[in-house]
């Protein structure tokens, strides 16, 4: 069987924790599984929405596993406008062993899904973003240990970095507390849902201070995503008091991290002391990227090899 990672959840907890566990291994350890027989095995890295850390991130990840990265643009594959998103990926499964894809919309990522005979990972759609939950598990990890136990709180928009982390947090036992705007919080369906993850201590509440009193990592993201420019007064109205600045983390206790995706806009959702303070793992959480990606591309790569000599035994 194929397998796809457009969410988190599309992993088990104890394959969770093994990709954890590969994105601290060394490069050297981990050998070349995107090299067989001598030959590079290509990975497509499709990019809808510009980024810096993702490509950068896969592109060494691929290389560093003896792969051979493709990067493509929106432009130049045209998802629906060129070619549908089916026969891109059909042909983009000849070519390559991954299929990876950085899009607006989540239901393009299902599709091709739907269609490839190769494993596609989402680079980030509107709906998550497994690869950056991952490298915020093991940032948080390479402090604190195991998360079980731990509380972790985000502040802001429950946008699709948020979704992803909480999925990652509440599989691994750490106890979630959320501070969002009304509006724009998790709906209680989505807090059942993480509870059936595994955890049942979840906080939804509309101060910052509260949430953060006795948190071991404090989140938060952007208020405007990439495509949302259009609401960024509206939302900075409504995100007014959502600040993390010095006041939200001295609530915390003393060995409180924080922690930001980027990009980060001082003065709005964080302030420059926070971000750029000795609390602040943002610089060491961007670097895990590389470290998450390559975890999870080598986990792929023998889930398809085992998969491929199970075929062939039959």
């Amino acid at each position: 069987m194929t397998r796809h990672v457009l969410d988190v959840t599309d992993l088990a907890v104890d394959e969770l924790r093994r990709v954890v566990h590969l994105a601290g291994v060394e490069p050297s350890e981990l050998g070349s599984p995107l090299r067989v027989d001598g030959v590079a095995r290509g990975v497509a890295l499709v990019f809808q929405k510009p980024s810096l850390r993702t490509r950068q991130s896969m592109e060494i990840a691929v290389a560093q596993l003896g792969g051979h990265p493709v990067t493509t643009r929106d432009d130049e594959i045209g998802f629906d406008v060129r070619e549908s998103v089916e026969d891109i990926t059909r042909i983009l499964c000849g070519f390559h062993s991954i299929v990876a894809a950085r899009v607006y919309d989540h239901t393009v990522l299902a599709r091709m899904a739907s269609v490839a005979d190769r494993p596609v990972v989402n680079m980030l759609s509107d709906h998550s973003h497994p690869l950056q939950a991952l490298a915020d598990v093991l940032t948080m990890e390479q402090v604190f240990g195991h998360l079980s136990g731990r509380t972790v709180a985000w502040i802001g928009d429950y946008n699709n970095v948020a979704r992803s982390l909480a999925e990652a947090c509440a599989m691994l036992g750490a106890r979630l507390r959320f501070a969002c705007p009304v509006g724009f919080g998790p709906s209680e369906a989505e807090v059942e849902r993480l509870t059936v993850l595994g955890q049942h201590q979840i906080v939804v509440s509309s101060r910052p201070h509260d949430v953060v009193d006795g948190a071991d990592a404090v989140h938060t993201d952007t208020w405007v995503s990439m495509g949302d420019e259009a609401e960024a007064s509206r939302r900075e109205r409504a995100f007014e008091g959502f600040t993390v600045d010095a006041s939200v983390m001295a609530a915390a206790p003393s060995h409180a991290v924080f922690l930001h995706c980027l990009p980060a806009h001082r003065g709005v959702e964080v302030s420059a002391d926070v971000i750029d303070g000795s609390q602040s793992l943002v610089v060491a959480q961007g670097h895990n990227r590389l470290h998450a990606a390559r975890g999870l591309l080598a986990f792929l790569a023998a889930s398809q090899a085992a998969s491929q000599a199970g075929e062939g035994s039959t």
